[in-house]
């Protein structure tokens, strides 16, 4: 079988992260492909942290995904081209435990390493390890406008994970 994805050196990334996450969005997804889930984000980061590569996300507890990041000590954050955009609007407004998000959208889960579920269709995919999490805190906001963000007051836990590696597609697909 032809090799999907080529590690490459995260010092190497040459991306402007506001526009991937904030516009482009990502997957996060966790779990192994007998059992696993994927939701869809818009917010989140990447840096160094405590001398280590690391991309930070957050979950509702309310997400399905939530229970799998909750479970795994690995996660990916995957980021596709424009054409599967539709994909990622279903990934984000359907929740797995009522549907088969691959079956609906088309994207195929892959497991380049055990424990680690990205999709086929992925142009990059960051593989992180969970170093710290904590669950935001209301009383802390110092700009009373984000509790706007958050109706039903279900504030969203804060993973930080350690990028493991960095897979880049192969080819177009």
């Amino acid at each position: 079988m032809k090799k999907l994805f080529q590690t490459i050196d995260a010092d190497r990334l040459e991306l402007a992260p506001f526009h991937l996450i904030g516009k482009e969005w990502m997957l996060i997804t966790a779990g192994t492909l007998e059992s696993w889930n994927t939701m869809t984000a818009s917010w989140g980061g990447l840096g160094v942290l405590w001398n280590r590569h690391v991309a930070w996300c957050v979950i509702r507890p309310t997400r399905h995904t939530y229970t799998f990041v909750e479970q795994s000590d690995l996660f990916t954050l995957s980021f596709f081209d424009a054409r599967h955009r539709k994909a990622l609007e279903f990934c984000g407004s359907h929740s797995g435990r009522e549907v088969d998000k691959a079956a609906e959208t088309g994207l195929e889960p892959v497991e380049p390493e055990p424990g680690v579920v990205t999709f086929r269709q992925t142009r990059l995919a960051l593989v992180c390890r969970k170093i710290y999490f904590d669950d935001l805190d209301p009383s802390r906001f110092l700009d009373p406008a984000i509790e706007s963000l958050y109706p039903q007051h279900d504030y969203h836990r804060l993973y930080i994970g350690e990028v493991r590696s960095v897979l880049q597609a192969d080819d177009a697909l």
